[in-house]
C-alpha cells in the first residue's frame, strides 16, 4: 500500500493517524474543513490537503482518487446527516478493492450481541438526546452511517473505541468482537494508540468485515484476559 486518504485529518485522532501513516512511508492525502487546515501545519510539506466538509461528495471524490486505503473519522456533527453523508461518499467513490477503516464509539453494534453497561446506555440516551435537542450532534446518524458500511461489499473495518485519554503510546490495543467481553472491561485507550490500530488495520486482512472494539493493551483487563482474545 502506497497512498492513503485520511478523512478528518485535522482532529486529534486524525493528526495521530497522519503521523502513523507517514512513519510507515505512506503518501498521505488529508481532508479537513477549510477553517481547520492550519491544524495540519506541522505536516504541510509532507501531505496533500484537500480542504472541505467531509460530507461534500466532490471533496471526497477528489481526495480518495488513487488511494489504496481510506481512514475515516465518523463524526456525528449537527442533525443533517453529516456522518451518513461522509460514509456514503467514501463508499461511493473509493477505488475498487481499497481498504476502508472507519472510527466510531462503543455504542455502535454490528450484530446486536454487545452487552452494554447501564452507565454507557444512560450516557448515550442522555447525551444523545441533549446533543440532538441543541442540534450539536446526532448519534443515530452515526448508527445509520455504520449500518450502511456493514451492508456494503467494500473491504471495510469499523474500529470502535473505548473512552480515550492522552499520553504516550502503550502499543497496539487489544480488541474483541463484543462490548461486554471481559478483556474490554477497563474501557480506556490512549488516543495515539486508537490511531495506531486504525493505521495498522489497513494491512490486516483478518479485520475485513469486522467491527473490533478496542482497549489499551496495558490496561488491567487487557493484561488479565488478552490470552483469551
Amino acid at each position: 500500500m502506497k497512498k492513503v486518504c485520511i478523512v478528518g485529518a485535522s482532529g486529534k485522532l486524525g493528526q495521530y493517524m497522519v503521523q502513523h501513516a507517514l512513519d510507515r512511508g505512506y503518501e498521505v492525502v488529508g481532508v479537513c474543513r477549510a477553517q481547520s487546515v492550519e491544524k495540519l501545519d506541522a505536516f504541510q510539506d509532507r501531505i496533500t490537503i484537500v480542504p472541505g466538509m467531509t460530507n461534500d461528495r466532490d471533496v471526497i471524490r477528489k481526495a480518495v482518487a488513487g488511494c489504496e486505503g481510506v481512514l475515516t473519522v465518523l463524526v456525528p456533527w449537527g442533525v443533517d446527516g453529516y456522518a451518513t453523508g461522509t460514509a456514503q461518499a467514501v463508499l461511493d467513490f473509493v477505488e475498487p478493492e481499497a481498504r476502508l477503516i472507519f472510527s466510531c464509539g462503543w455504542h455502535i453494534s454490528k450484530d446486536g450481541k454487545d452487552d452494554y453497561s447501564w452507565k454507557l446506555k444512560t450516557f448515550v440516551k442522555v447525551f444523545g438526546g441533549l446533543a440532538r435537542l441543541f442540534r450539536y450532534a446526532d448519534l443515530d446518524d452515526q448508527v445509520e452511517a455504520c449500518d450502511r458500511i456493514f451492508a456494503s461489499d467494500t473491504r471495510w473495518t469499523v474500529v470502535r473505541g473505548s473512552d480515550l485519554e492522552e499520553g504516550e503510546s502503550q502499543g497496539l490495543p487489544v480488541w474483541s468482537r463484543h462490548v461486554g467481553d471481559p478483556v474490554l472491561a477497563s474501557n480506556r485507550t490512549r488516543r495515539i494508540d486508537f490511531a495506531l490500530f486504525m493505521v495498522e488495520a489497513l494491512e490486516n486482512d483478518a479485520l475485513i468485515h469486522e467491527a473490533p472494539a478496542i482497549v489499551g493493551c496495558q490496561t488491567p483487563s487487557a493484561q488479565a484476559h488478552a490470552s483469551a482474545v
